[in-house]
């Protein structure tokens, strides 16, 4: 049964909770996802704490590269209190001033990790299909699924003819397919430049545009029973989400 996911920025716990009673409106969204930012104070998974007053599940984003190898996972004490047994490990960018301290860890290590010490937990591994070749990624694939990873977040596809390609690539993997409204020239310029996105030749930086594409994602998504992934940055909740899905 397709499932749908948001991610919400922990800016601070008031944003949170004003971001949260917003999404609770619509009745398909079923799993909150939270990112880890250095520059918020709180983590992904305290996040996720107050996420799963509102619903039955949240998912926190792990960081490779804060990950000690040679210690035990710091969070595993806070997820087994919390009833919190799903993570998605994924990469992560080092900070910008270097004011704290990160490790050479990449995600298989992690998700390694948190299989022997916390093996209740799913396990979700990040596909950047942006970041080299396909083939590249398809090996990376591999690797995360011989690691013990359950399943998949993307990041957010802009064609989807590219999309239909990964899920080949991907098919009886259980996968959620990432959609996010790029709705100024600004953002079009970083997706671009900092993600290698090729937008297709009919793309506009609109919402009309966007809300049309997340509908033909999730007709996509049900008919194949896989899931979506929305990460709606700098967008107003209510509105793009109105023009997708159902309120309650």
């Amino acid at each position: 049964m397709t499932k749908i996911s948001v991610e919400i920025v922990p800016r601070d716990k008031e944003y949170l909770l004003d971001e949260l009673n917003v999404v609770k409106q619509f009745k398909e969204i079923d799993i909150i996802n939270i990112p880890e930012l250095l520059r918020y104070d709180i983590h992904s998974w305290e996040g996720c704490k107050i996420a799963k007053q509102y619903f039955n599940q949240a998912i926190p984003h792990i960081r490779a590269i804060d990950i000690d190898l040679d210690q035990p996972l710091p969070m595993v004490e806070f997820l087994r209190e919390n009833n919190i047994n799903e993570v998605l490990v994924v990469t992560g960018d080092p900070p910008q001033d270097m004011g704290r301290k990160i490790y050479p860890t990449i995600s298989t290590d992690v998700i390694r990790k948190f299989k022997m010490e916390m093996p209740e937990v799913k396990v979700y591994a990040g596909i950047d299909q942006y970041r080299t070749s396909m083939r590249a990624e398809s090996y990376s694939i591999k690797r995360k699924i011989q690691a013990g990873a359950d399943g998949f977040f993307t990041q957010p596809f802009f064609d989807l003819r590219f999309l239909e390609i990964y899920a080949e690539l991907l098919e009886g993997k259980e996968v959620y397919w990432g959609v996010s409204p790029v709705l100024s020239d600004k953002s079009v310029n970083y997706w671009e430049t900092k993600n290698n996105v090729v937008f297709p030749k009919n793309f506009a930086p609109t919402l009309e545009w966007n809300i049309d594409f997340a509908q033909k994602v999730l007709e996509f998504v049900t008919r194949t029973n896989s899931n979506i992934y929305f990460m709606p940055i700098r967008t107003k909740l209510a509105d793009y989400f109105s023009g997708i899905l159902a309120k309650k």
